[in-house]
């Protein structure tokens, strides 16, 4: 087997395993850690979304098991977990590896996305929100500005995504809001570079974010919609480009 695969990583700028076993001391301190595989699971899909296991690369057991101070059964278990949710796919004999999607995969995220997040703005109608995460994502956006680095107009992106989501106020939401997020961030990291791709929607985020302010649920909603389906074709004719 090549010997790019037993550490993690592959040619190129396909780094990011987190070969080392120190690598994974953070982890557990930010985890509040427990022994259960949902934990081991929320850890390795925070650090794919986050872009340490890139797709295509193996994620070494032994490495893992030791950092997070888990049986080999118990990252078996967080594993099973991701490969329900379509984050990581076991290759016959060689091992877990972090999934690449395909096209359908992105279209079919992006049909859900347009059910859940215009349903959670109209859903605001009636009731008191605390727009604070919201706002803060979007300030964090247009802090870094539309010259910064892809991963962090990506990840500014993402957190407003999810605080979005979380007005609901529904724990599953949340729960499945991150888990397409980390599916779709899969296809961020296969893409040479998004930064124009990020930085088109940062004035969006803002104008959504005042509509749902000034009560403009309606608008706000429609405006996500129509926001979702840009991005989605414009991210599929990218990720056809690349691939």
């Amino acid at each position: 087997m090549d010997s790019r695969a037993d550490s993690g990583t592959g040619s190129g700028t396909r780094s990011g395993a987190g070969s080392a076993v120190e690598d994974w001391a953070e982890e557990l301190a930010q985890a509040g850690w427990s022994s259960k595989a949902e934990h081991v699971a929320a850890i390795l899909r925070r650090r794919i979304a986050e872009g340490k296991h890139l797709p295509d690369v193996r994620l070494p057991e032994d490495t893992i098991s030791k950092g997070l101070k888990v049986s080999r059964n118990t990252l078996r278990e967080a594993f099973r977990l991701l490969a329900h949710e379509g984050v990581v796919e076991h290759r016959h004999g060689q091992g877990v590896f972090v999934r690449r999607l395909t096209v359908a995969d992105v279209v079919d995220l992006y049909r859900l996305r347009r059910v859940m997040q215009p349903a959670v703005i109209r859903d605001l109608k009636g009731r008191a929100a605390d727009l604070g995460r919201v706002r803060a994502a979007v300030e964090e956006f247009e802090a870094a500005g539309p010259q910064a680095d892809w991963q962090v107009l990506g990840t500014a992106n993402l957190r407003f995504h999810l605080a979005l989501t979380a007005l609901a106020g529904s724990r599953r939401l949340d729960e499945l809001m991150s888990r397409v997020l980390a599916e779709l961030r899969l296809v961020f990291h296969a893409v040479s570079d998004l930064r124009e791709f990020h930085a088109a929607y940062g004035a969006r985020n803002r104008k959504i974010l005042e509509l749902i302010d000034a009560g403009a649920f309606a608008k706000a909603a429609n405006e996500m919609t129509s926001y979702l389906r840009d991005a989605e074709r414009d991210l599929v004719g990218r990720y056809v480009a690349g691939t």
